[in-house]
């Protein structure tokens, strides 16, 4: 059997880079599979979707993948198996972009289990996959006969030196002021997520419109390669038909319909709408438990239901967008009620309360060393970060029994947000910082919340952040020509929504963002429209924690631990260390401070930390003595150590030697150096020279002592 010949697609890039989407050589047996290649950079990407739904399936199996493979970068994993193991939160973070920008696009009635798995099975460090994961996992799609509405594809746009750039470069990025993902079908845009250095709402709108546009190329390219490929490509499995049931859907309506539309026209709070709505819903079914029997409602329970949240979501939109008022009483643009505290917990370096609503978020600054900071190990990068935050959402928070794991991927995807968000103020300083939120009680906005509450936490801890963070999550309803832009949603109205926006910034501008669009079409209007309400109310949010604090605290906490950070010449670096790490690890226990060294421009940057002035005071002295350069003509308390007939060898700026010869020992001629001095003698020396061959320094003690007059 020869080689197989695959079908390519190419396309360029705004800057004439060529990407190229290859099928039919690798995985074949998969229902669609493609190489996506730009540069060194390969994606292999693959789609299996089953043919027959599990009994009674009620919503869309989709699972989405994104794996490094290390080979790629031409490394062995350094984990303990040398293996890839599970996702890390990297590889997770890209999974949610793909999954996110894809979902909405199948029909709600394809219940079929579907798996996208994508690899990166070669990677070079300039070219960064995770622009091209989307546009992997939509070409593969595309391939197939698995029906949805794509393609679709993203792209990063990066804001760099005042231009906007598709797609740049790894090197390129870390000067950028502006870094978004955006993904679009061919006519609308469908999410965006990323942050920026306080950057105006124009700006974002010019850089989604930008990436709209290299996305119409990418979406072309895959429509062509779909008619290159054939049928396989072109005819596609048919869609299930929504199942209608007008006598169910009749009954619902009679029953329901007006009780829904009256609750949703009072202002309630969650726990009174939830225990309101499950009282119709088991009204209904015991009214038609005695009109048609017990058989008939467990024969059409799913019916039921299904009827009964269509006519709950459509009733509540309905009352939305006819009088403005939402299910908690608060118009369109309206915040919840905000209350804050700073402090709260004693034994932290920095806590906060963030309260809005019924979402309630209390979060801690832990304050480390260089030794706390995260490793970051992918197949292309090795990093460290000294910025971390964690998210956590127990299920207590909203009144639900749900055991206690490690972080999903909607907890490490709102801790990404927050602490891009965040880090966009963060001032250079020596610290390991760790923010944890805990989300304490929640009706959306949580990750928002977290914002609010981690850049308190900061102040509180006195970190000198440039300016206070707040976000707010933006909500949309549109039907029938009719469209309501809502400030601060509810979980409720979430779930509801055709948008979820979420927006963070300080007063100047806008640090980060993450909007996913659940229908087709949003224009621009109504962007800037949300976008201008978002900066109108995240002033008013910061307005509201500035009544508990305004600006950073002047000082650390008592408790904190201090960092110190001195520099020495690197030729200094192995002394301080010692054989082995003697020298170090001997003043870090008998000073009790934690020392790290790293050598950063040809210099050893030392860090000392501990919560003691005294001890990091007295460990800056040892090292001070070790790293002491004597200049000629500087003066020293100096001990004789030893003698020899030549002259006596002395110890001076705790660890420095010299010799004093015997005629700079006195101006009196001495015979033996025991005639004046003994070992232990204290002696003032002066340095007079140091030899350029051996580096010794040459002392005198004459130097610092009158002349005797002449007789």
């Amino acid at each position: 059997m020869g080689a197989r010949n695959p079908i390519s697609k190419s396309f360029s890039l705004p800057d004439g880079r060529e990407i190229t989407i290859e099928t039919g050589k690798l995985a074949t047996q998969a229902d669609g599979s493609v190489v996506v290649r730009a540069g060194d950079t390969m994606l292999l990407a693959t789609v299996v979707s089953s043919t027959e739904a599990k009994p009674d399936q009620s919503f869309f199996p989709l699972s989405v993948d994104y794996q490094e493979k290390f080979a790629a970068g031409g490394r062995i994993p350094g984990n303990f198996f040398r293996r890839e193991t599970k996702l890390s939160d990297y590889e997770v973070l890209i999974c949610r972009l793909v999954d996110r920008a894809i979902r909405p696009l199948f029909a709600d009635t394809y219940r079929f289990e579907t798996q996208v798995n994508i690899q990166l099975i070669s990677g070079d460090k300039e070219t960064m996959p995770d622009a091209l994961v989307a546009l992997a996992a939509s070409s593969a799609i595309a391939v197939s006969n698995i029906p949805w509405e794509g393609p679709i594809s993203e792209v990063r746009v990066a804001k760099i030196g005042g231009e906007y750039v598709v797609n740049p470069m790894r090197s390129a990025l870390a000067s950028a002021t502006l870094d978004i993902i955006v993904a679009a079908t061919l006519k609308d845009v469908t999410m965006v997520e990323g942050e920026a250095n306080e950057c105006s709402e124009k700006e974002l709108i010019e850089a989604i419109k930008i990436g709209h546009e290299a996305i119409k190329v990418q979406i072309e390219a895959q429509l062509a390669l779909a008619e290159m490929v054939g049928e396989k490509a072109l005819v596609k499995r048919e869609v299930p038909e929504a199942i209608v049931n007008e006598e169910i859907e009749n009954i619902v309506v009679e029953y329901c319909a007006e009780k829904i539309k009256s609750l949703a026209t009072q202002a309630t709070d969650k726990s009174f709408r939830k225990n309101k709505f499950k009282e119709i819903k088991t009204e209904m079914i015991e009214v038609l438990t005695n009109l048609k029997g017990e058989d008939f409602v467990v024969e059409n329970a799913k019916l039921l239901e299904m009827y009964f949240d269509k006519y709950k979501k459509k009733l509540v939109r309905g009352v939305i967008l006819d009088t403005g008022s939402r299910l908690d009483g608060r118009g369109n643009k309206d915040i919840r009620p905000i209350w804050c505290e700073v402090g709260y917990l004693p034994a932290a370096h920095g806590s906060a309360i963030f309260n809005r609503g019924e979402t309630q978020a209390l979060t801690t600054l832990t304050l480390g060393s260089k030794l706390d900071e995260a490793i970051y190990d992918t197949a292309l990068v090795q990093s460290m970060e000294k910025f971390l935050l964690h998210y956590n959402f127990p299920g207590f928070s909203v009144g639900e029994v749900k055991p206690n794991r490690g972080p999903g991927r909607r907890e490490v995807g709102h801790a990404n947000l927050a602490a891009r968000s965040i880090k966009k103020v963060m001032p250079d300083n020596p610290y390991t910082i760790r923010i944890v939120s805990d989300i304490l009680e929640s009706n959306g906005s949580s990750s928002m919340a977290t914002v609010c509450a981690g850049s308190m936490a900061l102040m509180d801890g006195g970190i000198q952040i440039k300016a206070p963070v707040a976000g707010i999550a933006m909500g949309m309803i549109a039907e029938a020509g009719k469209i309501a832009i809502l400030s601060d949603i509810l979980g409720d109205e979430d779930a509801l929504g055709d948008m979820d926006f979420k927006v963070t910034g300080t007063v100047n501008g806008i640090t980060g963002c993450q909007m996913d669009i659940k229908i087709d079409g949003l224009p621009y209007e109504q962007l800037e429209q949300a976008l201008e309400q978002a900066r109108v109310g995240r002033l008013h949010i910061i307005d509201c924690m500035a009544e508990a604090i305004a600006k950073p605290n002047a000082e650390l906490k008592p408790h904190a631990p201090r960092i110190e950070e001195i520099h020495i010449d690197k030729s200094f670096i192995g002394a301080v260390i010692g054989p082995g790490g003697k020298i170090i690890q001997e003043m870090q226990a008998t000073t009790g401070t934690v020392i790290t060294i790293e050598e950063i421009d040809n210099k050893g940057i030392v860090k000392i930390a501990s919560n003691n002035a005294d001890s990091i005071r007295a460990a800056m002295d040892r090292i001070k003595q070790i790293t002491f350069v004597p200049t000629v003509g500087d003066e020293y308390d100096a001990v004789i150590v030893t003698i020899q007939p030549y002259g006596a060898f002395v110890d001076f700026m705790g660890g420095k030697s010299g010799l004093v010869h015997i005629s700079e020992l006195s101006h009196e001629r001495l015979n033996a150096v025991e005639d004046k001095f003994k070992e232990g003698d204290h002696i003032r020396v002066k340095l007079i020279g140091i030899e350029d061959r051996t580096g010794k320094l040459r002392l005198s003690a004459k130097a610092l002592l009158p002349r005797p007059e002449r007789k």
